[in-house]
């Protein structure tokens, strides 16, 4: 058996990134988590973290984070049957796109008692990394695997819609939204991951007939390869926050893909207007946790799918079927 002291001081250097970090977090001495992660690695006889700035835990560390966060969940669970064992609520880490967490996830969270949750936001395009990594205890992603030793729960879509304020639309698409014109109008993207707005421009908008500038010059299906066309690539302000994300479309900064619950009260007031109407992006996404600590989450993944239910679009039919 390994000392669970030991794992919770390797699980806390590489989320916080420093020794002293660490040692604060868990009420002990700096020398006090050296000896720990020593002995730890005394223990496996290999390397677990990689020491710089910041710490990081390697591969193997990685592994052993992931089984600490599994007993500690299996711990909880074991607690509702035996309640002398119960410590206190169980830390949880979840990656969640920013789009969901402002929109439907927080409702879930708070309707779910017994866990203190950490949430690391990233885009659902890579969020399933985390899982895969060992970083977290589940993920709300566009991938829906398959991940070896995970479920996956198809949960719904995310409504996305171009919009823009009447006066940014005055200004940049006086004569209608064409391939031209996007490659002129300043976008907004959450981050580099983000491919929202481009995805959709190259839907809607197809390739640029003459060179343009950009971020990103790779091709997309779809995408006319003719000779003298150009990948159409977009000028964009980079925001990361969804509300942000609304309340700078809405002061006409850009042009972006805003969730469609969050945009919808001010399309109702005309303070912003679809820059292409009927042209809305879907995005499924879907609920994945490994299998073993299934039972354990079972509440929380209950009220995922409820508070999903109440705000995303149902999900395809030809989406995977729950495996749980």
């Amino acid at each position: 058996m390994l000392d669970p002291a030991w794992l919770a001081a390797l699980a806390a250097i590489h989320r916080l990134g420093a020794f002293d970090l660490a040692a604060s977090a868990l009420s002990v001495t700096p020398p006090a988590i050296s000896q720990r992660i020593r002995a730890l690695e005394e223990r496996v006889g290999m390397r677990l973290i990689r020491r710089g700035q910041p710490c990081e835990a390697t591969p193997e560390g990685l592994r052993l984070i992931r089984h600490y966060d599994e007993i500690r969940l299996l711990e909880r669970q074991l607690a509702e049957d035996l309640p002398a064992l119960a410590t206190g609520p169980a830390p949880l880490r979840i990656a969640v796109n920013a789009d969901s967490l402002a929109t439907w996830v927080l409702p879930a969270l708070a309707s779910c008692e017994g866990f203190l949750f950490d949430l690391v936001i990233d885009d659902q395009d890579v969020s399933q990394d985390w899982l895969r990594r060992g970083e977290v205890m589940a993920a709300i992603t566009a991938h829906p695997g398959p991940l070896q030793g995970c479920d996956t729960i198809a949960l719904g879509a995310l409504r996305y819609l171009a919009t823009a304020s009447p006066g940014y639309m005055a200004r940049w698409f006086p004569d209608g939204v064409s391939a031209g014109a996007l490659a002129r109008a300043p976008s907004l993207i959450y981050s580099g991951k983000d491919r929202l707005q481009q995805d959709w421009a190259e839907r809607v908008a197809g390739s640029y007939p003459g060179p343009v500038s950009g971020l990103d010059s790779g091709l997309v299906s779809g995408l006319d390869s003719g000779a003298g066309s150009a990948p159409l690539t977009l000028p964009c302000h980079r925001i990361g926050a969804s509300q942000a994300f609304v309340d700078a479309a809405l002061l006409g900064l850009g042009w972006a893909m805003n969730p469609e619950a969050l945009a919808r009260p001010h399309l109702d007031a005309g303070r912003l207007v679809e820059i292409r109407p009927d042209s809305a992006l879907d995005v499924t996404l879907y609920w994945q946790f490994p299998r073993l600590v299934a039972p354990a989450l079972a509440p929380l993944t209950r009220e995922i799918r409820l508070a999903a239910a109440a705000v995303l679009v149902p999900p395809p039919a030809s989406g995977p079927a729950p495996t749980t």
